[in-house]
């Protein structure tokens, strides 16, 4: 059984954070799930007192009970136990910084304890597992938020703007650096701190997660999605999937579940 909650934030902090969500979920046995890469910074809070079991790449690790997530480049493989609950926070990639002093590769493809990024998250844990439901918990957190959040400037919008649409994944990095009013030294380096990768990775990176969501939603063949997001042709398009999550687009349409970028597989 599955409970699941989502909601955008309030107005005054839509600038800093996409999106509240949750997830409970009760199950007979427990379940190996794994995570591709999807482009998203979280904080995450685990809500229940079974351990879960993370592997990135050939480093494993106990998750903590609250973490930041973002930008991995390989996929998460983890130990589900039958039951769950997690809350999690979306934010933007200016914000993370802002927020929490810290830069993308800090919890790239890794998920890094935010109890020692910050102290007080500690205190919130215990808040946000006491409260029982998701609107009191996304009141918590925006409250909190809220008293730390400043002002961004037009050109930090036009990067969030830039790194979470997919209608300008095929421009050049001369494009990108005119764009942002940014050389194009500069703009790896900025990139660098909110996505850990350059421009000419971040481009590529984009591109993946225009054919991700096509992939998953689409009906399109994968010779189609390839075109669609030129792609040089499909053997560069599927070596670029495979790069980024260790299977072929045709073996994630086939696993997928109906959340975009997690496959699922019981465990005997």
């Amino acid at each position: 059984m599955e409970q699941s909650a989502f909601t955008l934030p309030p107005t005054a902090l839509s600038h800093m954070v996409q999106a509240f969500w949750q997830v409970e979920r009760s199950q007979e046995a427990p379940v190996a799930e794994t995570i591709v890469p999807i482009g998203v910074v979280e904080v995450i809070f685990i809500l229940n007192d079974a351990p879960i079991h993370s592997q990135v790449g050939g480093t494993s690790c106990r998750l903590p009970r609250c973490f930041i997530n973002g930008y991995n480049t390989q996929p998460i493989a983890q130990q589900i136990p039958t039951q769950q609950a997690f809350f999690g926070v979306v934010l933007h990639s200016t914000a993370v910084k802002r927020l929490f002093n810290i830069t993308a590769p800090d919890f790239t493809d890794a998920c890094t304890d935010m109890t020692l990024v910050d102290p007080a998250i500690n205190a919130l844990w215990h808040k946000i597992a006491e409260q029982p439901t998701f609107a009191g918990r996304v009141r918590i957190v925006s409250d909190i938020l809220t008293k730390r959040v400043t002002r961004i400037d037009a050109r930090e919008q036009a990067f969030n703007r830039f790194i979470h649409e997919h209608a300008n994944s095929t421009l050049s990095v001369p494009q990108v650096a005119d764009m942002l009013c940014y050389s194009p030294r500069q703009l790896s380096r900025k990139l660098l701190a909110l996505t850990g990768l350059n421009t000419e990775q971040t481009l590529l990176y984009k591109k993946y997660l225009n054919a991700l969501e096509l992939v998953h939603h689409s009906s399109l063949s994968l010779t189609q999605i390839a075109h669609t997001c030129q792609f040089t042709d499909q053997a560069h398009f599927t070596k670029t999937f495979k790069s980024y999550t260790g299977i072929t687009p045709g073996e994630y349409r086939s696993r997928k579940s109906p959340l975009v970028g997690h496959l699922f597989e019981n465990v005997r």
